[in-house]
């Protein structure tokens, strides 16, 4: 019993693995412009666990540090890496990410599985 046991606890652990999407936004203009399309773009965000049905959920932090050139991080959670790419691809994410259109001077991202 104490192998099916383990044999229980082992799929348990496997069905909890995440995936966590960081992406963080580096912006152009203004300190007041960008920190205006940081908050839009965050609202936006926020908004999207109710629409997709993957996305567990979904954090957004705006920059309060001067010294910093980092505008927005965004802290997704999807259940899968191919959940990544539904997440991306949902009508509600591209307009999300249109908001920063023509203020975004760079972007990185990171997707680990937790």
């Amino acid at each position: 019993m104490a192998k099916l046991g383990n044999f229980y606890y082992l799929c348990k652990k496997i069905q909890e693995i995440m995936v966590k999407h960081i992406v963080t936004f580096k912006l152009n203009g203004s300190n007041e412009l960008r920190r205006k399309i940081a908050e839009d773009f965050k609202k936006a965000l926020l908004a999207l666990p109710e629409q997709i049905e993957c996305l567990q959920s979904m954090e957004v932090g705006i920059n309060e540090n001067p010294s910093e050139d980092w505008d927005v991080v965004l802290i997704a959670v999807v259940p899968t890496m191919k959940d990544v790419s539904v997440y991306a691809k949902h009508p509600a994410h591209v307009a999300a990410a249109a908001i920063l259109g023509p203020y975004k001077e760079a972007r990185a991202c990171v997707d680990y599985e937790f």
